[in-house]
């Protein structure tokens, strides 16, 4: 019955394939097949219990549990499933019976929250603009900042074109003997390297920089390179974060 189908690329993402965007890239390529002939119709529905789905000939399941991580991220590791250069990817760090994918993306060369699930809808929600989930970053720079820099963060700069929405910053340390400045900057958006290149904008190098939160669910208490599953209320309160 129609009532039974849902779109093809909303069943992928509740399965853990990857978030509906990256679902949809992949029906596209060709790499989806329903009953053994490739569908590449974004409109396509299937009936979860009827058909049989396959991503690059492999069957998917969807009656895995969802799960949620968070894990501490060391630098080193890049926040891709696989990847085309054999470096280390996040997955040889959660290892765990459940396709999960990355939620959003840290730079080879940052480290802290990470957030993996294998519920696609979760994904899609977490990493929309318009809900809003904050990040929490420690940013640690070779200079003596100036307020006037700091007030610049704080207003919104322009990056490739862009400008930035107002974020929070803090000045947490200087050290005028070794011409550092430690900051916590916390933004609502998730732009590719969007902390490093704030920096640049205003002048400065980072030497270091750490996601210390993800909305208000942090890894102080989680050692590089070790994980934990959110807990329900944790999922809850990063679902419901744009209503606050």
């Amino acid at each position: 019955m129609e009532e039974d189908k849902i779109r093809l690329q909303k069943y992928l993402a509740n399965s853990g394939v990857a978030s509906r965007r990256k679902c949809e890239e992949l029906i596209i390529e060709g790499k989806i097949s329903v009953n053994g002939e490739i569908v590449q119709e974004l409109g396509t529905k299937i009936n979860p219990t009827v058909d049989k789905v396959e991503y690059c000939g492999k069957e998917i399941n969807s009656s895995e549990r969802l799960v949620y991580i968070l894990l501490n991220k060391p630098i080193g590791y890049v926040t891709t499933t696989k990847d085309q250069f054999d470096r280390d990817t996040v997955l040889n760090l959660v290892k765990v019976k459940e396709r999960v994918v990355p939620v959003g993306r840290l730079d080879m060369y940052t480290s802290g929250a990470l957030i993996l699930t294998n519920d696609g809808d979760f994904v899609y929600k977490i990493t929309h603009p318009k809900h809003e989930v904050t990040k929490t970053y420690t940013v640690t720079l070779k200079d003596i900042i100036e307020l006037e820099a700091v007030e610049k963060l704080r207003q919104g700069v322009e990056i490739e074109n862009y400008v930035t929405r107002p974020a929070k910053v803090k000045i947490l340390k200087t050290d005028v003997e070794k011409n550092i400045s430690r900051l916590e900057i916390t933004i609502h958006e998730g732009k590719n390297r969007q902390v490093r290149k704030m920096c640049e904008a205003i002048g400065s190098k980072v030497l270091a920089l750490h996601r210390s939160k993800i909305g208000d669910i942090g890894v102080k208490d989680l050692k590089l390179g070790n994980w934990r599953y959110l807990k329900d209320y944790e999922v809850e309160n990063l679902l419901n974060f744009s209503n606050r």
